[in-house]
């Protein structure tokens, strides 16, 4: 059994009636890959934003057989992320990290530098539980503050830069990192539904990135197709 834990924050854990991008790798998984897997986490729930809170179940495919688990929080970045991550890979026994996050940390917590320093230290949390664990990052994609403020659009440029140096930095051949590429054609006009969160074609996107990247170096699953 193979167990993936996506981690992220609200383009993760998405919001009540999406599908979110978790179910799109399910999707793709369940057709590709070829033996039992399961998307692990300590959490289920979609963002609720009538209630401000993530307490909605309301997904917009109420399959059962979807395992909705995950490490995803509205508004969380790496700064949240690592002191977390070490006890969710422990008791949730999570073999692969699909991990998209960035964008909360450099819009409110941290500049580049001090992010990267954090996915340094979510690394090590992750390996102190399971030193063969494989990580799988996102670096942050397009979003309508980086279009409209170049400053912010400089930030996260090189925490992009420092991001691909760290994983390259502690990358090991028992507990591989890898970088995927941005999500291709990703276009915050046609595939966010404001600028920041992923609409269908945007969760395809994403899905794709992290499946394009494990087949590409790892040789798992497939070429996504939507």
């Amino acid at each position: 059994m193979l167990r993936f834990m996506p981690v992220g924050d609200s383009q993760t854990i998405g919001s009540a009636g999406e599908h979110t991008w978790r179910y799109r790798m399910w999707q793709h998984l369940r057709k590709t890959y070829g033996g039992p897997f399961a998307l692990v986490g300590p959490r289920e729930t979609l963002y609720d934003k009538a209630t401000d809170a993530p307490t909605s179940y309301e997904y917009a495919d109420p399959d059962p057989a979807f395992p909705r688990a995950h490490l995803a929080g509205w508004g969380e970045g790496w700064l949240h992320m690592a002191p977390l991550i070490g006890g969710a890979v422990r008791s949730c026994r999570a073999d692969v990290l699909l991990v998209s996050l960035g964008l909360i940390d450099l819009g409110f917590y941290t500049n580049a530098e001090q992010t990267a320093q954090n996915v340094r230290s979510f690394v090590a949390e992750a390996r102190s539980a399971n030193p063969r664990v494989r990580i799988v990052v996102l670096p942050v994609i397009p979003n309508i503050r980086a279009e409209a403020e170049e400053p912010f659009a400089t930030e996260v440029a090189r925490f992009n830069e420092l991001l691909a140096k760290a994983l390259a930095d502690l990358d090991e051949p028992r507990s591989p990192l890898l970088l995927t590429s941005p999500p291709p054609s990703y276009d915050i006009h046609l595939d966010t539904y404001d600028g920041t969160h992923p609409n269908a074609s945007g969760e395809h996107k994403i899905a794709e990135a992290f499946a394009g990247a494990m087949y590409q170096a790892w040789d798992l699953g497939e070429p996504y197709a939507p």
